[in-house]
């Protein structure tokens, strides 16, 4: 263990990351001469929402390189339901069981990110949505927080780690507004300090009335202005926001924008929308519940066979012409203009095809725009 309390990438990779139990039960196999070819899937037999992001397989494409098993999976970036297989191995059973926990650990936590960012994108309409919340989770996975988030749908991040090709927001603290003696000094510091390349956002929150702050802040330079503290007022928020935008316009800023952040849930991005220009939402994308995957044996030395509760046979999901989905088992007849769903990754240890994140996020945004016509 290094000087943080954090787990580093030889010990998941070499499979030692794991729960003790698979280890226990390896060596019992090991010394029996037990080692059958098997075909597991990972599935959720419920999600917070009717559909979910799947993400993270990236991670599990690093992860079982090398590895002697097959790995099919849809792609990253695609929207799923609840029962339908996400992503399935085949190889021999000890070859891989010690990754199962490294595997659905990487699919639970991004998914969960991911499909909170897709939900809240997709709610928030033509309204900017900014991933504020990697100081809610542990340094050490900010750039996984922020890569689910982007894949997701998210227009921008916070954090400085976030994987190359993301764009950084940020806006200021209320700790630098402090530092000046006035607001205004902390404003103008910031309007004329820089670079020209960053808005001109000023948080406008921390000592005097919204509305006050937001005009002041507008004669220093502001392109916006942030309320970071919806959940702290004891007010109606949606009154506060509508006052700002009134003094803001009838003080000849009509063009200066509110930017909302600060403990925002999906609601409140519903319940704003109209009024605030963009939103930085934090705990609700970098906590979002994760996602129950399992993952379990469907198929033993070519047949199927699965425990109690679970579907036996490999199985392929089919997306129709028309959109609708299903699942068969894997040699069925496909439906007629039906595409299947997952698609190789590894073979026999060998990666096939790997995620790319761009790709990944393309995926999820033409699904949203289709939803937001639907709905």
């Amino acid at each position: 263990m290094g000087r943080f309390e954090i787990v580093g990438e030889d010990a998941i990779r070499d499979g030692r990351c794991t729960d003790i139990y698979f280890r226990r039960v390896v060596d019992v196999m090991e010394k029996d001469g037990v080692n059958p070819r098997v075909t597991m899937e990972v599935t959720a037999a419920g999600l917070p929402d009717p559909w979910g992001v799947f993400c993270g397989l990236d991670d599990v494409v690093r992860l079982l390189e090398g590895v002697p098993v097959d790995v099919d999976a849809m792609p990253e970036g695609s929207v799923f339901s609840a029962n339908e297989p996400v992503l399935r191995v085949s190889g021999r059973y000890r070859d891989f069981a010690v990754y199962e926990t490294a595997i659905l650990g990487f699919l639970c936590h991004a998914s969960g990110v991911a499909s909170a960012a897709a939900h809240i994108k997709l709610v928030a309409r033509d309204r900017p949505v900014f991933s504020f919340g990697s100081r809610r989770q542990h340094p050490a996975i900010a750039a996984m927080i922020e890569r689910a988030a982007w894949i997701g749908g998210v227009d921008a991040a916070s954090n400085t780690c976030a994987p190359e090709g993301i764009p950084l927001a940020g806006t200021m603290p209320h700790a630098f507004v402090m530092c000046y003696p006035r607001p205004e000094d902390a404003w103008c510091a910031f309007a004329r300090g820089a670079g020209p390349e960053v808005p001109r956002i000023m948080l406008a929150d921390t000592l005097s009335d919204e509305k006050v702050e937001a005009v002041r802040a507008a004669e220093c330079g502001a392109t916006a202005v942030r309320l970071d503290t919806p959940r702290s007022r004891r007010g109606d928020m949606r009154a506060i926001v509508e006052e700002v935008r009134w003094e803001l316009d009838v003080h000849g800023y009509p063009d200066v924008k509110i930017f909302l952040s600060g403990g925002l849930s999906r609601a409140d991005v519903v319940a704003y929308r109209d009024v605030a220009d963009a939103f930085g939402v934090g705990g609700a994308i970098a906590n979002a519940p994760v996602i129950d995957f399992a993952l379990d044996i469907v198929e033993i030395e070519g047949r199927p066979y699965a425990k109690r509760g679970k579907r036996s046979g490999v199985k392929q999901v089919y997306e129709t012409a028309g959109g609708r989905r299903v699942t068969l088992p894997l040699h069925a007849p496909a439906p007629e203009g039906a595409v299947p769903l997952l698609l190789p990754c590894i073979r026999k240890g060998a990666v096939v095809a790997r995620p790319n994140m761009q790709d990944a996020r393309e995926r999820v945004l033409s699904r949203l725009s289709g939803l937001a016509r639907e709905g």
